[in-house]
């Protein structure tokens, strides 16, 4: 069998011509990051798939925008749920450059705080956190101080 035939049995999720490829999402994390990116809210062609083998996650999810190139800010916000997450952006159905998401030193308004009394709780209020540590992931609140840290994280 050829190098052609091997990697067309291999592709699952059909090419695009130009636009971002989110690669290696933990498969139950898909829909968290199709929230935070907003691309339910997008006229854009987007094509997913989940629970596609992988050798670093045993199970991925896999995301591709058509026409749609995300600045570092957004796709970094994903960084929370997924922190081996990449993006491959393509044009011309080749990958051009390869980035690696990073936590921001600041995440606003995708998290909930934690803190029942806190003042994003009760006003319309946008949450915003400082992240002050990443192993695992703590944010503290600008508005009461509480820190969430790792699975209490919670996407809003």
């Amino acid at each position: 069998m050829s190098d052609i035939s091997k990697r067309k049995l291999k592709l699952k999720v059909s090419a695009i011509k130009e636009g971002t490829v989110i690669d290696h999402i933990p498969a139950p994390f898909l829909f968290k990051v199709i929230a935070i990116l907003g691309l339910d809210k997008i006229k854009n062609q987007i094509t997913f798939g989940t629970n596609l083998e992988s050798v670093k996650l045993g199970s991925k999810a896999i995301i591709k925008v058509s026409d749609k190139f995300f600045r570092n800010d957004e796709i970094n916000k994903i960084a929370l749920i997924a922190p081996h997450a990449n993006l491959n952006i393509i044009k011309n159905y080749e990958v051009v450059e390869k980035k690696i998401v990073e936590i921001p030193n600041e995440i606003k308004g995708i998290v909930k705080c934690i803190n029942p009394q806190c003042i994003t709780n009760h006003e319309k209020v946008t949450t915003c956190f400082k992240v002050v540590a990443t192993n695992p992931i703590s944010l503290k609140c600008k508005y009461c101080e509480k820190l969430t840290i790792g699975e209490q994280i919670r996407i809003q």
